[in-house]
């Protein structure tokens, strides 16, 4: 989700200066580069509403500032394939293809530590995906069952953009977004100040930032760095969740 969609939406239900959805413009996309087989690290990210395929912009800056601090083998990439449209309903199709992808890794290359991550609706996407249980309102039968819990052994972090609170999710008739407990200790959430989106202000710019400002995504990739040399270590190591 991006302020041209989910925050364009909310302005008839908040208060917003007018012809701000006009003045709201998405950075140039980038493509994430094919994974190698078996890598030792890969990102799995969910690109944002309205962003070309790929990463997305705050994808594209997260994987640079990791790569940046990562001495060994540089983290392969993988995509998450969904439409990312502001049709919402959509996003089981991000939920499906990420859980999918992170099953194979951890089946086919058990040795490959994961992080996954998301902007704005991307980060509701990786959010469902880290779920213990279906929403109580979901029909079991439409969405993905949730992972099997030795899948998180596989995934050093979860770093989580811009994050739709209930609020927002209440304002698209979506449901609350639940990160599971084995998630929980290894996931970052950050939301820029005042962003209409995931956080109570109405800051409609705030919602862009992220990729372009940059100190966020240095503290997602320090986050998502320590947690990758800590991996498979000790369970002491485990960071809090949240911000």
């Amino acid at each position: 989700m991006t302020a041209r969609d989910v925050v364009c939406s909310l302005v008839p239900a908040l208060i917003a200066a007018p012809g701000v959805c006009a003045a709201v413009l998405f950075p140039p996309g980038a493509s994430a580069e094919p994974a190698t087989p078996c890598p030792d690290t890969e990102v799995v990210f969910a690109r944002g509403t309205g962003e070309p395929p790929g990463i997305g912009p705050t994808g594209q800056a997260f994987v640079n500032a990791l790569r940046a601090r990562v001495d060994a083998a540089q983290p392969a990439v993988y995509a998450v394939n969904y439409p990312a449209i502001d049709q919402w309903d959509t996003g089981v199709d991000g939920i499906r293809d990420a859980g999918a992808h992170v099953v194979s890794r951890a089946t086919e290359c058990p040795r490959t530590k994961m992080v996954l991550g998301g902007y704005s609706q991307g980060a509701a996407v990786m959010g469902f995906v880290t779920s213990a249980q279906v929403p109580d309102d979901v029909d079991p039968a439409t969405v993905p069952k949730p992972l099997d819990p030795n899948v998180a052994d596989h995934v050093a972090a979860v770093v989580l953009f811009a994050m739709p609170n209930e609020r927002a999710m209440n304002f698209l008739n979506e449901p609350k977004i639940v990160i599971g407990p084995l998630y929980q200790a290894k996931t970052m959430q950050l939301c820029a100040p005042e962003d209409a989106v995931c956080s109570d202000g109405v800051n409609f710019a705030a919602h862009d930032s992220y990729a372009a400002d940059g100190t966020m995504v240095d503290q997602a990739a320090d986050f998502a760095a320590g947690r990758l040399r800590s991996h498979g270590t000790s369970a002491a190591t485990e960071m809090p969740f949240g911000r």
